[in-house]
This record gives C-alpha cells, structure tokens and sequence, in this order.
C-alpha cells in the first residue's frame, strides 16, 4: 500500500513499529516533500519519557491496523540524527545526513528545503490545537504526553485513573403469594336435650277424687305420650377473617468494593544534581 499525503493522516499518534515488530514510539508530525507534496519523512516520539523526534523516512513503510512498520531497527532510528522539528522544515544539508544515515541515494535536485506539513497534528491535541489529556499510548513503554513541549509549556502533566462507584438495582428473587384449601377435623361440644319417660303415681284424694271417678268403673285403656330428644345438625358457612398481601421492606447496608486504576508516575533520569521541589 502506497503511503500518501492524504492516507498518512490516519495513523498520526498510532504506533511506528521497526523492522522487527518492536514498538518505537508515537507518530508524530509529517514532512512533505516541496515538490511532489509527497510524504517523504514522519517523526517519531523516542528516547526517555518520549521526550526527543526522530525522523525516519517514509520510503519502504507498510500500513498495519495499528500503525506503520519500517525497514529499519528501533535502535537505528532512536540514534537518528537530531533535527529540530521545531524549524518546520529540513535543510538540504539536514536531508542529505539524513539520507545517508538510512543508506538512502539522495540527489540534491531531488527536493529542496522540505515544508513541515501538518496533515493533522499529533493525536493529542485536539482540533484546536490544545492538549487532549485522554490519549495515553499504554500499550508503549514510552507512555507520555509531550504536547505541552510543542505549545511551548515546559511541564509534564502526570495523570492518574480514579474509580467511579454507581449504583443499579437488580433483580435477586421473586416472592409469590398463594392459596390452597386444606381440609381438617373439628370436633365442637354441643349440649344438647333429650326426654325420658317416668312413671307417676297419685293416691286419690279429695283434690283428684272427680278425675278419679270419671269414666267408666272397670274398663280398658291406653294413654300415648311422644318422646322428643335434640340432635346437633352440622353445616358450614365461609366467612372472612383476615386480609394477607406482600409488602417489601429496604435495609442498607455498606460493601466495599475495589477494582483496579492506573496512575503515571514520573522519574528523573539526569547525571545533574535536581533540587525537587513540589
């Protein structure tokens, strides 16, 4: 795949990988050739903290997902040599060094000074020119965000993950209400009364002596008397005694919970006596 001005701009702030698969470092700016308009370099952030550009040329690259790859060896280009991307452009002496260092044929009427085309400035600033704080190249073990150097600003923001705790509210069970009907024995005492049949006798007196002497002297006779008793008649009726329903109640309580968050640290690395101060 041919790397053109315009298909160059989509791996700005991917990864440049060397001959061998190695990371290098973070693309950074592209330099067009004056002539052609071609890509014909790209830097790429190195040394300690990402803090020095080196130039590698754009002849022999290969586009991957995640980036470019060069035919040349991170130590080659991490000892490139060192040119100010801050001048926008390359001298013909800077190009030709240049050339030579990569073993590459270069012709002075090839191209003259190069223009520092900015196809789109590195991946993190934003449209505006301003440092994006959310890109971190973590895969890279030159993690770093130096587009402070580039706005003139000589502080290193160092940035650390926090965890952000929510809340949502899920489902852990069901509770069903439910009626059936059971059938048992009840036994109830019941007073209940009966008639019994007694004998009764009375001598004759003057009180009874009419009732006596009624009827006939010598005769037959028969006198009946019903006998009743009460017997317990069972029948049951439905009748409401109480009202159930479910109802829920909320207790709180605290959990701990934890995850894991990333944080930058920064280290000095100096043959110089440092007075840190915070």
């Amino acid at each position: 795949m041919t790397i053109t001005a315009q298909s160059v701009q989509q791996y700005i702030g991917k990864t440049l990988f060397d001959d061998t698969g190695n990371k290098i470092g973070k693309i950074g700016t592209i330099f067009l050739d004056d002539v052609s308009g071609e890509p014909e370099w790209i830097t790429v952030s190195t040394g300690f903290f990402g803090t020095n550009e080196s130039f590698v040329p754009v002849s022999g690259a290969s586009a991957r997902d995640d980036g470019l790859s060069v035919p040349h060896s991170k130590d080659k280009i991490k000892n490139a040599p060192n040119v100010d991307i801050e001048q926008g452009h390359l001298s013909s002496d800077e190009e030709a060094e240049l050339y030579r260092y990569y073993g590459l044929e270069y012709s002075s009427t090839q191209s003259g000074d190069q223009r520092t085309g900015y196809a789109g400035t590195t991946a993190d600033r934003d449209e505006a020119g301003h440092v994006n704080a959310d890109y971190h190249d973590t895969d890279d073990d030159t993690d770093y965000n130096d587009a402070s150097s580039r706005q003139g600003d000589d502080a290193m923001t160092r940035s650390e993950e926090r965890l952000n705790v929510g809340k949502e509210t899920v489902s852990t069970g069901k509770a069903r209400l439910r009626k059936w009907v059971e059938t048992e024995q009840q036994q109830v005492d019941v007073p209940v009364r009966k008639e019994k049949v007694r004998l009764e006798t009375e001598p004759v007196t003057d009180q009874n002596q009419a009732q006596a002497y009624r009827g006939p002297d010598i005769s037959e006779d028969e006198h009946e008397v019903t006998v009743r008793e009460e017997r317990p008649v069972v029948e049951t009726e439905a009748v409401p005694v109480e009202r159930v329903r479910l109802a829920t109640d909320t207790e709180e309580e605290t959990r701990t919970v934890g995850g894991e968050v990333r944080k930058e640290k920064v280290d000095l690395d100096t043959d110089q006596d440092v007075d840190r101060r915070r």
